[in-house]
Formats: structure tokens, C-alpha cells, sequence
């Protein structure tokens, strides 16, 4: 074979060689940029999901804190519609010329019903020093040294609340 064949067979085979080198750089980038789509299509995805489960767990936990609002005020109601035989009660027990055993059997029902009322979380409204969060004033009378003023001269209704919310507020006198 001459020099100038086997010269012109070399550069044949270099230049496939600078061809197939081309066309595998073009292979490897449409590779790289076809990689580049799908990372950028994963990180979309992997953010939606992200998001998803975040949103998810924000629902459950407004739901647990709703459920365990309702169980912590599930008898209101109840309390309000019982809080005006306790008021009955109440006064039948302040009625003069009531037997004993009329008495102690009036008692022993407003105890229960107390008792019950208690179990439930239900409590009484202290009534000392005048709050218009807790009371409802409907009188006022002047301020003495037995009663200075802001102070509450008398109770006319117990209020009640359920935990911290208000049932139902005290109906007092209050001092001015």
C-alpha cells in the first residue's frame, strides 16, 4: 500500500472518528438536557407532594383541635337548659315553712345536679369583685364601708361557664 493511500485511509478514519466524537457529544447533551427536563419536572413534583402532605397534616390537626373543642364544650347546651331548674331549686329551698324531709330531698337534687354540672367542667361565677366579662350589673346602689365601690352588693342570678366560656353571667347589684 502506498504512503499517500494508507495517509489518506488515516484521515479517513480520523475524521469518522471527529464525526462519531460529534455525534456522541450531541447524544450526551441531548441526554444531559433531556436529564436536566426530568429533574426539573422530579423537583416540581417532589414540591407539589411537599406541599400536599403539608396541607394535609395543617387539615388534621384543625380537625383533631375542632373535634377536641367539641368534646371539651359537648354539653353546653345541656347546661343551659338544666342552669334554670337549678335556679328553681334554689328558690323552692329559700320557701319558709318547708318539712324537713321536703327540704333534705330538695337538697339532695340540687347536689346531684351541682355534682353533675361540676363533672362536666361547669362552675359557678365568682361574684366578688364586679367583672363585666362575668356579670351583668342591674342595679347599682352607693358605695359603703361594708361594700366599697366595684364591689358586688348582691346577686340576683348565679352566672355559670363551661371551662372558660361564659354560660351565662351573674345578675348582680353592683356598688358605685
Amino acid at each position: 500500500m502506498s504512503k499517500k493511500k494508507h495517509k489518506e485511509d488515516i484521515e479517513k478514519e480520523l475524521a469518522e472518528e471527529v464525526e462519531n466524537e460529534a455525534v456522541l457529544e450531541e447524544i450526551v447533551d441531548d441526554e444531559i438536557d433531556e436529564l436536566a427536563v426530568l429533574q426539573a419536572k422530579l423537583d416540581e413534583m417532589e414540591n407539589k407532594y411537599l406541599k400536599a402532605h403539608a396541607e394535609m397534616q395543617n387539615n388534621q390537626r384543625r380537625a383533631n383541635e375542632e373535634r377536641q373543642t367539641i368534646l371539651k364544650y359537648r354539653s353546653q347546651d345541656l347546661a343551659r337548659k338544666i342552669l334554670p331548674s337549678l335556679d328553681n331549686l334554689e328558690r323552692a329551698l329559700a320557701v319558709e315553712g318547708l318539712t324537713d324531709d321536703v327540704k333534705k330531698g330538695l337538697e339532695m337534687v340540687q347536689e346531684s345536679l351541682i355534682q353533675a354540672l361540676k363533672e362536666e367542667g361547669v362552675e359557678e361565677v365568682a361574684t366578688d369583685v364586679f367583672d363585666p366579662n362575668l356579670h351583668m350589673a342591674i342595679q347599682t346602689v352607693p358605695a359603703t364601708d361594708d361594700c366599697p365601690a366595684e364591689r358586688i352588693a348582691q346577686v340576683f342570678q348565679k352566672g355559670y361557664k363551661l371551662h372558660e366560656r361564659l354560660l351565662r353571667p351573674a345578675m348582680v347589684v353592683v356598688s358605685e
